[in-house]
């Protein structure tokens, strides 16, 4: 379903490029829905996750969240989070994916973000205001893409088999026990998981056990509670897969993030006053 409040805000508002901010409580779920914009999703504080019919992503603090226009999906909110949006009209930009990917943010395009969602409803845009926009939509080309995202295959036996996996992660889990719960062999079974999940199935396990990793380490759980629950032998294996998917260990991350945080809230470009912010009648994710 299209969200009413937040496509009659777009009409009334005719700006290529609308920015917003919301803060939700931990564990606020919003029901699915698409958008005739495209969105990228930042979260500030907290840990994001969006599920879509072909995948499910994590959007950890200071990370960014790229869902295109008309992409059905849901949001699940780990901690409690804050977020700031912007939906861009397809027309005012060109080359973005037109799949669900998470992005890395600089702390320069932050910083914008956080300028844009205090600007006012009906911005100037031919001022300065109008080009601080422009230049987030120059910016947003350059977003890296994070190894954050986690594709289902189309193929119904495979897909509840990799959401019973999800629901219990174990980083030991074997090609072999899955080829016997499908009935294929190992030759079929590996081709079939490429050609549905674009991914080896060793890779997709490490991410499936990555994307059930971050929101319980962002609401607070031990690294080696975390690990023993996914199957790891102890916590520095864990650590160390973590620290090759996202270049720093655990703990780093996180502690990197709150800065970001803090910083953002301190900055002259950070928390705007809530006169400034823009809220949604109902949910804006």
């Amino acid at each position: 379903m299209l969200e009413p409040h937040a496509e009659t805000f777009f009409a009334e508002v005719g700006r290529p490029v609308v920015a917003r901010s919301a803060a939700y409580p931990d564990g606020h779920s919003i029901r699915p829905h698409r958008h005739r914009r495209h969105q990228l999703l930042t979260s500030t504080r907290g840990v994001v996750v969006v599920s879509a019919a072909d995948g499910a992503w994590v959007a950890p603090p200071q990370r960014g969240m790229w869902i295109p226009a008309g992409i059905t999906h849901s949001v699940r909110m780990v901690g409690a989070v804050r977020v700031n949006s912007l939906y861009f009209d397809p027309e005012s930009i060109a080359g973005m994916p037109e799949h669900c990917q998470v992005v890395g943010v600089s702390p320069f395009m932050r910083s914008l973000i956080e300028e844009a969602v205090r600007l006012p409803r009906e911005y100037d845009v031919d001022g300065r205001e109008g080009a601080l926009m422009r230049l987030v939509e120059h910016e947003i080309h350059q977003l890296p893409h994070l190894p954050l995202s986690l594709p289902l295959p189309a193929r119904e036996d495979l897909a509840r088999r990799c959401r019973a996996f999800l629901r219990r992660p174990d980083v030991h889990e074997t090609i072999g026990a899955w080829c016997d719960a499908l009935g294929l062999n190992r030759r079929s079974f590996t081709r079939l998981f490429r050609r549905e999940t674009g991914m080896t199935f060793m890779t997709w396990r490490q991410q499936a056990c990555l994307v059930t990793a971050l929101p319980r380490l962002a609401a607070g759980e031990t690294v080696t509670s975390v690990a023993m629950a996914l199957g790891y032998d102890n916590p520095a294996a864990f650590t160390a897969m973590f620290q090759r998917a996202l270049g720093v260990p655990p703990r780093s991350y996180f502690r990197e993030a709150r800065a970001g945080d803090d910083a953002a809230g301190s900055s002259g470009t950070g928390a705007a006053p809530a006169t400034r912010r823009h809220a949604f009648p109902s949910d804006p994710c």
